[in-house]
């Protein structure tokens, strides 16, 4: 870290300080103070006042982070205290899983670092050339206070490119098994953490397969199943669930979790969601219950109004399907979509397929994935449960 780096903000930028964001873009910067990047510097106002330290990136346009508040240079004992802070929520708000979001960035002061948790296999994503300057602190740390049998990184996202970040992954420590296998609710679930999406899997919906369980009964569609995180836990409650994906990989992984759970009314089937929900309306067969997770449609504001149209047709389609009584599992991950937009959406559908529906629940990701109420970046999945009257 360069202790003398002091960077000048503008008015804008303490605004959204005071506020409760983190974030201070290129624009609203008066003068970097010859930082290098990667270097967490001091924050100054034009008239001498310090806000704090804040993680330096001279690539992308959030240039600043804001990870301290006005006193010493955040240290090594600085970041210890972050993630004791950040494992003492954890046990707080997660049980009955060996797999969780230990660290998710913003919501727990450490902007742009994640780290979750299989057991004792431990996986890291360095997002911004601060948190990756300080990559082998976190090592270090994760070492010191939970003794992993690995550590490795997911730096494979392409939010790194904003960063001029190379995209990599492998194991940083220890030694990583091909396959991690971890209990979740009380069903296992087979990890490959360098092969997977994210860091392994999707950690996020944990919460919300427990409540849709609760509502499902008779013949159930699991639509963009993924590994079969819905599917399994709905399995028990059910008569009979088809699961449907268009990646082969990731019925492959589907079909490897079933059998390890030794589940026998599951279907794995490797289709288009889209084309297969009209080739099932067109056949007049009916579900009970149907969940959908697609993965994020809107992955930025230009590619919203596509999404809407995507989103609008899968659960026109869904809700043509479900008998009388039966319930929406639908999801969305994409933060551009936001919960106004979607339930406006779902609205259309309902008008459009000519069914009354009330809203059960309105649901959002796991508290493991907390929101910071100043930064809504940190808020992005929707989980709304809906009843076909």
């Amino acid at each position: 870290m360069e202790k003398n780096a002091t960077a000048i903000i503008n008015s804008r930028a303490i605004k959204r300080l005071q506020q409760g964001h983190l974030w201070i873009y290129a624009s609203d910067i008066i003068d970097t103070g010859g930082a290098m990047a990667g270097a967490t510097v001091a924050l100054m106002d034009e008239k001498g006042h310090y806000y704090g330290y804040a993680f330096y990136s001279n690539s992308s346009q959030i240039s600043l982070r804001w990870c301290a508040p006005v006193g010493n240079p955040p240290d090594r004992e600085f970041w210890r205290q972050r993630l004791l802070a950040a494992g003492e929520c954890r046990r707080k708000v997660v049980s009955n899983t060996e797999a969780y979001r230990l660290v998710y960035g913003e919501s727990d002061l450490i902007p742009s670092l994640l780290i979750d948790r299989y057991g004792d296999h431990f996986v890291l994503q360095t997002l911004s050339q601060g948190t990756d300057a300080l990559k082998q602190v976190w090592v270090d740390l994760i070492t010191e206070l939970y003794h992993p049998a690995s550590i490795s990184e997911r730096n494979d996202s392409p939010v790194r490119q904003h960063e001029n970040l190379p995209l990599q992954k492998g194991v940083l420590s220890g030694t990583l098994p091909q396959v991690v296998v971890v209990q979740m609710n009380g069903i296992r679930f087979g990890i490959e953490i360098l092969g997977g999406q994210k860091t392994g899997a999707f950690l996020d919906q944990r919460e919300n397969y427990l409540a849709a369980a609760s509502y499902t009964r008779g013949r159930v569609l699991d639509a963009f199943t993924f590994a079969g995180g819905f599917a399994l836990h709905l399995a028990s409650h059910a008569d009979e669930v088809l699961a449907v994906d268009i990646s082969e990989e990731a019925c492959a992984l589907a079909r490897d979790n079933i059998t390890l759970n030794g589940v026998a009314n599951i279907t794995v089937l490797r289709a288009n969601v889209f084309d297969y929900l009209r080739e099932l309306d067109r056949d007049g067969e009916r579900f009970d219950t149907i969940v959908l997770d697609p993965p994020a449609f809107a992955k930025n504001k230009q590619s919203l109004l596509g999404a809407s149209r995507g989103y609008k047709e899968i659960n026109l389609r869904a809700l043509r399907l479900l008998n009388a009584g039966g319930y929406l599992i639908t999801n969305s991950c994409s933060f551009h979509m936001n919960e106004q937009l979607f339930l406006q959406l779902l609205a259309e559908a309902m008008a459009d397929a000519g069914r009354p529906v009330r809203l059960i629940e309105q649901r959002t990701q796991g508290r493991d994935h907390p929101t910071l109420l100043g930064v809504p970046e940190t808020k992005y999945l929707k989980c709304i449960i809906l009843q076909v009257l």
